[in-house]
This record gives C-alpha cells, structure tokens and sequence, in this order.
C-alpha cells in the first residue's frame, strides 16, 4: 500500500501554518496527476497548467525545477499513486490585500491509488444531475483554484455507491461538467465538449483528448452546450488525469447506447500512449 506523505516548502511535513492565505482564503491553485511505474504523467501538461494560472492568479510561480524534483521524489518506486500539487500565496497578514513580495508555498502529496470499480470503465456509469449551480466568474475560469465549495456541496447531494458523478450546469442551466470531471458527448458524429468562458475547469486531459481526436480524424471542438445536445447525444463520457475517461451508461435518467466507439477508442489510445494508468481488468462491454 503506497504511503501518504506530504511535503511543504520540500520538508516531511503533516502541518500549515493558520496564517498560510491558501487556509485563510483559498488564495492558490491545485493540479492532481497519476504516477505510473515511478513516472508522473503528463507532468508538462500539468506544470504549464500551474505556471499560467499562477499568472492569472498573480501568485509567484515557484522553481519549476525544484518543484518537478519534489514531485519525482514522492513518485520514485510506486508503481500507481496520486500526486496532488496545491501551491498558495503563502503567509500573510489578516486581510486581502496580498503583501508584496510574497512568495509561494508549494505542497506536496502522495496518496494511495484509488480503487475504482471496473464497471466504471466497462460497462459504464451512472450520472446524476446536481441541484447546485456553477457561479460565472470569468476571471477565474479554468482555473483549479482552492475554492472547490460549489464541487463540495454538489457532491454531498448524493450517498449512493451506484451513481459515480454528478452532472453541474451553469446559472443558465447549460451543462458545464461532474464535480471532479470534464464532460464530452458525441452528437451527430461531432466530438463536442463545453467552451470554458465563465466556469468550469480547463482539466489537463482534455487537452489532450482535443489534441487526440484531431490527430485521429475525429471531428470535436468546444461549445457552449444545452441540455437538449445532451438528450441527443450518441456518447456521453467523463474523463481526468485519474480516471482517464469514464463512458456514461446512464445520465439524469437516459439509459445510454452500450455501444461506444468514440470513448472506447480514445481510451486504448490513451493506454497506448501511456498518457493514464490502465484500468483495472473487467468485463469489457463497451462495443458490444
């Protein structure tokens, strides 16, 4: 079983300081990546993600070497794990004004890897529409910022062990994403998953699923969805650095296709490329 451990600032350590504006008031950013065989993937993708929300956020970005050596430090010998990276403002005095000069506090955490029944990839899952709804801030869209409070309270709605994700809409009721997902449907043979304007996350394996179905002749790009593309669609599925993508079997109560070829492929693909961990042996249905 691998060890959770933290690292802050480089040093083992199990405590913050209550003074620390990331505790105070969510003032920083966070990216959570898969170790495979000792190896972070897509640790690129998700170092440009931080460096340029950094910049959105005017928090100083930290020594990118240093901070790459502490994440391979915490991947070296497991064979799976997860890796979470929170970087804040730092200390500070009481109020929001940031002080100048302030630099940033990078911590560092290893977790087991989760373990995820097999039927989420194989025979697909259950989705859930959320009552809460996603507030618009374009400022800080895309952004994995601290303040997870919409994802939390959406994701307290259920306890059911069988629906595995809850889908999120906007004010206007268009659907934006699940509470720790990005959301993709195939309509009419287009890839569509939704532009990122005033909410929602910019996840690392979306890019690269965009750059994937381009490479392979998919049609996709980003739009602003509605509920009704949702009914229509042929595929609905979820994906992120962990998971990798998740087919939709059922989604607000609409019994899915069993038959998914666009997921199906994108996920081999991403296997081939060691781009994700694989996921555990099942039942494979998902072109039956």
């Amino acid at each position: 079983m691998t060890e959770a451990v933290t690292l802050v600032d480089g040093e083992l350590s199990k405590q913050l300081a209550v003074s620390d504006r990331g505790l105070q008031y969510g003032d920083g950013l966070f990216t959570t990546l898969a170790v495979r065989a000792g190896e972070p993937l897509l640790w690129p993708r998700h170092r440009a993600r931080l460096d340029w929300a950094c910049a959105r956020l005017m928090i100083s970005a930290p020594d990118w070497l240093q901070l790459a050596a502490e994440v391979r430090q915490l991947a070296a010998h497991q064979e799976r794990a997860v890796i979470k990276i929170i970087l804040t403002r730092g200390q500070g005095q009481r109020g929001y004004r940031p002080a100048a000069g302030v630099g940033c506090r990078r911590i560092i955490s290893r977790y087991p890897w989760p373990q995820w029944p097999a039927a989420n990839w194989y025979q697909g899952i259950r989705v859930r529409a959320c009552d809460v709804r996603l507030a618009a801030q374009p400022r800080l869209a895309g952004i994995k910022h601290l303040n997870r409070l919409e994802q939390v309270l959406a994701r307290a709605e259920w306890r059911d062990p069988a629906i595995a994700e809850g889908l999120l809409f906007d004010a206007q009721g268009r659907p934006v994403s699940g509470t720790m997902t990005n959301l993709w449907l195939l309509k009419d043979g287009l890839l569509l998953t939704p532009l990122i304007v005033d909410c929602g996350i910019l996840g690392v394996l979306r890019g690269r699923i965009l750059e994937l179905a381009h490479s392979q002749g998919i049609a996709c790009q980003s739009a602003v969805l509605t509920t009704d593309d949702l009914l229509a669609a042929e595929e609905v599925f979820f994906s992120n650095a962990l998971i990798g993508i998740w087919p939709a079997a059922e989604v607000c109560g609409r019994q899915l296709p069993r038959k998914r070829p666009v997921s199906s492929s994108l996920l081999t693909l991403l296997m081939q490329q060691q781009a994700i961990n694989p996921p555990p042996e099942g039942n494979d249905e998902r072109n039956v």
